[in-house]
């Protein structure tokens, strides 16, 4: 049934979100396709502005089948996704329209919003029927040799059940914030100062005489741990697993979780006393823009002017799990990554594109947001979040970070 909205009134696509559903399909098809090959592909799409499935189409050959026997499978996932078009320009009323447009339709989705494959295609060949070399694992008799083996395996190039194998080791993963003084005293035998009320109270056991001086000094309080995880559509491969971690620190006390993509979702309380399968399955119902666009300076001033002033932020170690790629405006989540800064402790990025040694943060939401960071990481894979762990613990240097 043709659409009935005209095209000119029709959205348009979040191209973030559209390569995000095309990469997840090839990877479902058994494609190495990380973040640093996506971003190349919607490099390409926005330099060459394909007008035609065709040029659509080498835009994919040229960044994401880096290998001759990778073609046949991208052919046949890019018709799973794309195809179903005979004049891709006339079904879409604007000739000079980037053909990114396509995404919304021709393919049916999943409950994840996931492209399906079409019967017969290698990404069908993929999960059912014969099974594709990569898909064939030997049993691993321990959960200790499991993390072993997905030790420096890219999240987004895990399965479901692969990463709830990792439970265990990110449960054993701490992500120890560093401590401040609490207004509270303790007594103690080497304080500094006397605690006149204790040492009155134990003069009773000598007749009156302050034989013993009680002395105290403030309390030791772990600062509270917020963090904030991009959920949208290029971030969904990643997403699972950082909520994953969250899961097992959010069992600590003062620690807070959101999510965001067009909207900001507390999740603290779904994320509480429950398997990490049902809390995932739970944050993602709780989460409605789950693979949805990214506005994360709106998102960002949502939290400060909701839990920012009333001090869930002020003290607090912020961890900011999000790619950058910002489709509002990048001055907007520069302002609010001042605001933060000025309350938070610390400001941790986590990106898993800074993996590739030649990522630069020059344009976009990560340009914006940058200089205010104490520390970025990549947390890509389950050895990188040790990095991740490192920086939650350490006191921020405070004078900035420079591209």
């Amino acid at each position: 049934m043709p659409d009935p909205t005209p095209a000119a009134k029709r959205p348009a696509p979040d191209l973030a979100d559209v390569v995000a559903r095309f990469t997840a399909a090839l990877r479902a098809a058994g494609l190495p396709v990380g973040p640093d090959r996506a971003e190349r592909f919607t490099t390409a799409v926005i330099t060459a502005d394909p007008v035609t499935l065709a040029r659509l189409r080498a835009c994919a050959h040229a960044t994401l089948a880096y290998a001759h026997e990778h073609q046949p499978i991208l052919d046949a996932v890019f018709d799973a996704v794309f195809g179903g078009f005979t004049d891709p320009a006339d079904q879409r009323g604007d000739p000079t329209a980037s053909p990114a447009a396509l995404a919304t339709r021709g393919h049916s989705t999943g409950p994840a919003g996931t492209p399906q494959p079409v019967a017969g295609s290698a990404t069908a060949t993929a999960h059912g029927g014969r099974s594709s070399p990569d898909a064939t694992q030997v049993d691993v008799p321990s959960a200790a040799s499991d993390a072993e083996r997905l030790r420096h395996r890219d999240f987004a190039d895990l399965t479901a059940d692969e990463l709830l194998l990792l439970s265990a080791a990110m449960t054993q993963l701490r992500l120890a914030t560093p401590v401040r003084r609490s207004r509270r005293n303790r007594v103690t035998a080497a304080g500094h100062r006397i605690d006149l009320r204790a040492t009155l109270r134990r003069a009773h056991r000598s007749c009156g005489d302050p034989i013993r001086l009680a002395r105290r000094e403030p309390r030791q309080r772990a600062r509270r741990l917020v963090a904030l995880c991009d959920i949208s559509g290029s971030m969904e491969p990643y997403a699972r697993a950082m909520l994953q971690l969250l899961y097992c620190a959010a069992g600590t006390p003062r620690t807070e979780v959101f999510t965001f993509a067009t909207r900001l979702t507390r999740l603290t309380p779904v994320l509480a006393r429950t398997t990490p399968a049902i809390a995932l399955a739970r944050a993602g119902a709780a989460a409605p823009d789950w693979s949805g666009g990214t506005r994360i300076g709106a998102c960002l001033q949502d939290f400060l002017d909701r839990h920012g002033r009333r001090g869930m932020a002020r003290g607090a170690v912020v961890v900011i799990i999000s790619d950058g790629w910002e489709t509002g405006d990048p001055s907007t989540l520069a302002l609010a990554m001042r605001r933060l800064r000025l309350l938070a402790y610390k400001v941790i990025w986590v990106n898993p594109r800074t993996r590739s040694p030649r990522y630069r943060p020059e344009t976009g939401g990560m340009a914006a947001a940058w200089p205010h960071c104490d520390a970025v990481v990549s947390a890509h894979d389950l050895a990188a979040l040790g990095d991740l762990a490192r920086a939650v613990s350490e006191p921020p240097t405070r004078r900035g970070m420079s591209p």
